[in-house]
């Protein structure tokens, strides 16, 4: 590298800095001080980060100076002509919505500028996307047939609702990008900068680190707490994964088997409350259901999924030998007493004010402020140099995520406007029948290929919108076949089945068998079955159905990070741990079985939206219920289980966690444990007395 590349390089990392911070401060400006009209937030947002992402994303890495101006000038045409389009908004209304020549240009060269820059940071598949649905609704929409035909709009109207539109480049998921996502990807850089990351880590070797398996423990906890603030399961792996898969690898953990576990328990973290990954706030914009609610669901099906990670983790534990972290002991009081408070504190204040009601923009600013106040009751202070340093990775960790929410609502808008989306979701309901596996399956199947292209957060707002509806009608309808099966007909809601089913009438009311009422359901048109179930099922019943159908299509939509042949979180542990990254992602995949296996419950059981009984009840039975999985699918508990106890393992997961009767689960229940006795007494008759004393 010659002596002009590194000053070049060095002049890019300062301008980064100072870009860095800039985009930082004015987001705090216009979300905690101020509050500008939601168009020019969004320019504002797409701007900033069009020109971080022509710098860090160059067209040539170690280029001359004459292709860095190239870059540069892609960044300023991107953001000038945002804001300059935004600046004209009131004259293209006066004028009757008609662009004006340079309005024209501006547009073109933005939509052009977006498409170039989402390439930069990920490659063609969204911008192929892109460009298939604007053409679809200008040009070739017209020719197919069948239901996606479409009569086809203006150029001047789809550029017009391609910037201005509610779900544009400029609309709802930028807003979502411009306000959620950045501030409390801007938090997590904030708490990563203070010091948390090693009170994370610290704090799972307390806790965990002398158990069996305890490395791989260490991985679940630090990952799920850091993965919850970090946003990203791939920059989660990349930051604690460099600490715990060589923990893994030294205590005699598959090298495999460590970047698996890293990049499965990296992935949960996304899933684990108060913040999600941002996800919660996306989801309570998207359904209107309050963040409490979302947040307050979430927490038992999180710790499941972590518990299934960790089940399989014991396993391979007992299996490969692993017994401890190593000899040191780490007292949890100790790691509390010397950085609990930068992690805690900030996390408390953010809770309460959501708590109280304040905006989570809001809510995340002020625990900004208290991550710095709460570093300088640690030995790691934050100064001006540390808070520059926070507030430039914050905007660092954006760009990607950034610019791809923000060039997604280009596909949002066509979705919108051609009315792809209750399309879709009527494809999907015909697909699947009655039958909420296939559709959850086709779901999935939907959201790997998307994963190919996008982040979680814009995964799950692309599904959700195409998708969600679909399987809300599919809970909804299965909740008013349950009702017509026992009779639960309010007397109000019995006028409408006049319209509706009238040959149905008489049996309305009365208990019926499971066909019937499923015929009852299945003859109820289209156009009135909305009308039908609100009639029948209870506003807090659908309000569940809704967030239950909204909790799967986001559980489903993490599964890109560590399925292949995309499984980016996977193939980061990969590098991490020296292993195939193709081998790796199926490892990943097969600890991560939660993503599958939860949703279930969210879609044939009360887990969302029912009494904390019957939350607890269905939680306990599942947490049985999923080691039996785990155990049955490795053929090993506490050592090697023989084939035909193998398939009754897996048929005590069945009995557990499918919605059956108490009883059924009970039986079920018992007969995994005495499938454990049996095959603990099997483990000590193998090991030498020393060995047994050992591993007690």
């Amino acid at each position: 590298m010659t002596g002009i590349e590194t000053d070049n390089q060095q002049q890019t990392s300062r301008v980064l800095i100072i870009l860095g911070v800039a985009i930082s401060l004015m987001h705090i400006w216009f979300n905690v001080i101020t509050v500008l009209p939601t168009l020019w937030q969004n320019a504002l947002h797409f701007s900033g980060f069009a020109l971080m992402a022509s710098l860090i994303y160059p067209l040539r890495r170690n280029a001359s100076i004459s292709w860095r101006l190239l870059d540069i000038l892609l960044g300023v045409l991107a953001a000038g002509s945002a804001i300059y389009l935004i600046a004209m908004e009131d004259a293209i209304y006066a004028r009757g919505v008609r662009l004006a020549p340079a309005e024209w240009i501006a547009g073109v060269i933005l939509i052009l500028c977006a498409l170039e820059l989402t390439r930069r940071v990920a490659g063609w598949f969204i911008p192929v996307l892109i460009i298939i649905a604007l053409t679809y609704v200008v040009w070739w929409g017209q020719y197919v047939s069948g239901v996606f035909k479409f009569a086809g709009l203006s150029p001047e109207t789809i550029l017009f609702r391609s910037i201005y539109g509610d779900d544009a480049l400029f609309g709802t998921i930028a807003r979502i990008s411009s306000t959620y996502v950045f501030m409390f990807i801007l938090f997590g850089a904030f708490l990563l900068r203070s010091g948390a990351g090693e009170f994370v880590i610290d704090l799972a070797r307390a806790v965990a680190g002398r158990m069996v398996g305890g490395p791989g423990l260490v991985a679940v906890m630090a990952s799920g707490l850091m993965g919850t603030i970090s946003g990203s399961a791939v920059a989660n792996t990349a930051s604690t994964g460099v600490i715990t898969i060589p923990l893994m690898k030294r205590a005699g953990f598959p090298a495999k088997f460590a970047a698996g576990v890293e990049a499965a328990a990296s992935t949960g973290g996304q899933l684990m409350p108060p913040i999600m990954g941002a996800g919660a706030f996306v989801m309570a914009t998207y359904t209107q259901i309050s963040y409490n609610i979302i947040v307050m669901v979430s927490i038992l099906p999180a710790i499941l999924y972590f518990a299934t990670v960790g089940f399989f983790v014991r396993i391979e534990a007992k299996r490969s030998h692993v017994d401890a972290l190593d000899t040191e002991k780490v007292s949890a009081i100790e790691v509390f007493k010397r950085g609990g408070v930068v992690f805690l504190l900030p996390i408390g204040v953010l809770i309460g004010l959501l708590i109280y009601g304040f905006t989570p923009t809001y809510a995340a600013g002020i625990s900004i402020i208290a991550v710095i106040v709460a570093s300088w009751f640690s030995p790691n202070r934050m100064g001006p140099k540390a808070i520059i340093e926070a507030l430039a990775m914050g905007a660092r960790n954006m760009v990607m995520t950034a610019i791809l929410l923000c060039s997604v609502g280009l596909i949002v808008n066509v979705i919108a406007t051609a009315g792809i989306g209750n399309t879709f979701s009527l494809m999907i309901n015909q697909w699947a029948g009655h039958s909420l596996v296939i559709a959850i399956a086709l779901i999935a199947l939907a959201s790997l290929v998307l994963g190919m292209g996008l982040p979680v957060t814009a995964a799950y707002i692309v599904l959700g919108t195409l998708s969600a509806p679909a399987l809300q009608a599919l809970i909804s309808n299965n909740l008013l076949v349950d009702a017509l099966v026992h009779g639960q007909i309010p007397e109000a809601a019995k006028a409408i089945f006049m319209i509706a089913s009238p040959e149905h009438l008489a049996e309305i009311g009365n208990p019926m068998n499971y066909a019937a009422a499923r015929s009852i359901v299945d003859a109820i048109p289209i156009d009135m079955a909305s009308m039908v179930r609100e009639a029948v099922l209870s506003p807090h019943t659908l309000t569940f159905a809704l967030l239950s159908a909204h909790l799967i299509v986001f559980w489903l939509s993490q599964d890109s990070n560590v399925t292949p042949p995309v499984a980016l979180a996977a193939f980061t542990g990969a590098a991490i741990a020296g292993t195939k990254p193709m081998a790796t992602g199926f490892q990943s995949w097969k600890l991560a079985k939660g993503l599958y296996i939860i949703p279930l419950l969210f879609a044939y059981t009360p887990f969302i939206g029912g009494s904390w009984f019957d939350d607890f009840t269905i939680f306990f039975f599942a947490l049985f219920g999923l080691y039996a999985f785990a155990a049955g699918l490795e053929g090993f508990m506490e050592t090697r289980l023989s084939f035909f106890i193998r398939l009754l393992t897996l048929g005590c997961a069945g009995a557990l966690l499918w919605p059956a009767a108490w009883w059924v689960h009970t039986i079920g229940l018992f007969a995994l444990i005495g499938i454990f006795v049996t095959n603990r007494r099997d483990e000590q008759k193998v090991l030498s007395p020393v060995e047994a004393v050992t591993t007690m």
